[in-house]
């Protein structure tokens, strides 16, 4: 596909479009930049809808790194789109479709992991190779374990595939590293704290030394404090802490995981473009 310039508008932002046509389930929209945009997939109605400048769902959000790979969910007709919408400067952008069934299953590895788990890791996950002291984080996930086959892991996965560097301590931690420090780096080096807050977390020690820290952060002004309420009412919370009960949260109860995740996304993108943090 021809590769199109996009500049940002005084007006409102221009933005590149692809019709992708009917896709199948487990397509993956493959899209290069040349520089950090905005990267959507979005169904026929969701698409009509952002035209008309109206509310409409999608999936992705900011991408700061190329190239952005999105899973098409379900059968149906799609679109790509990428534009500049809050952010300044212009970008180059290439849409490509891999097709799901052409996908070829890899070779045994040594860790015995699925084929299945290696070809979605293959396609979308692609972590940053930088060393933990040097690497700087969109957003830190603060949790307790009980919590992470229900909300927090498909959440990170989540929002890492919308372009969001993640500091999460499956993605991070390595054997025989100190799991202070390591957290203590990641809460530095984070812009935004994602704090899950369950009864599990309140229960326990460790989580509440990672809260300790990013409530530094925040009330510094050198982080922003995202809070979600799992599985907790407000009551709850503000027997626990008055403080996190006061600030505006998303609720498991109310929302899914993909929508936490595009709303998070969100507010990342809407920052970036008002200068850093700190």
């Amino acid at each position: 596909m021809t590769v199109t310039p996009l500049s940002y508008g005084s007006s409102m932002a221009k933005f590149l479009h692809s019709d992708l046509g009917h896709r199948s389930a487990g397509d993956v929209l493959v899209v290069t930049l040349t520089s950090g945009a905005n990267v959507l997939l979005l169904d026929e109605t969701n698409y009509q809808r952002y035209r008309r400048g109206e509310k409409h769902q999608y999936r992705g959000g900011l991408a700061k790194k190329t190239p952005v790979r999105l899973r098409i969910p379900h059968a149906g007709h799609w679109h790509g789109v990428v534009d500049m919408r809050g952010l300044r400067g212009s970008t180059n952008a290439g849409f490509q479709v891999i097709n799901g069934s052409a996908l070829q299953p890899l070779p045994p590895i040594r860790d015995h992991r699925s084929e299945i788990q290696q070809i979605a890791d293959n396609l979308v996950d692609s972590a940053p190779s930088h060393s933990p002291e040097s690497r700087e984080f969109d957003v830190f996930i603060s949790h307790a374990s009980e919590d992470k086959d229900e909300i927090v892991r498909p959440l990170a996965h989540a929002l890492r595939e919308r372009g969001l560097e993640v500091w999460y301590d499956e993605f991070v931690l390595k054997v025989g590293d100190s799991l202070r420090r390591r957290i203590d780096e990641g809460i530095s080096r984070s812009r935004f704290g994602l704090v899950i807050l369950s009864r599990s977390f309140f229960a326990k020690d460790w989580p509440q030394h990672e809260l300790d820290g990013l409530v530094t952060m925040s009330v510094d002004g050198r982080q922003v404090l995202l809070p979600i309420w799992h599985q907790i009412t407000k009551d709850e919370v503000i027997t626990a802490s008055p403080t996190l009960a006061d600030k505006v949260a998303l609720r498991t109860a109310d929302y899914g995981i993909h929508e936490i995740a595009d709303e998070i996304t969100a507010v990342v993108s809407e920052k970036s473009t008002t200068g850093p943090v700190r």
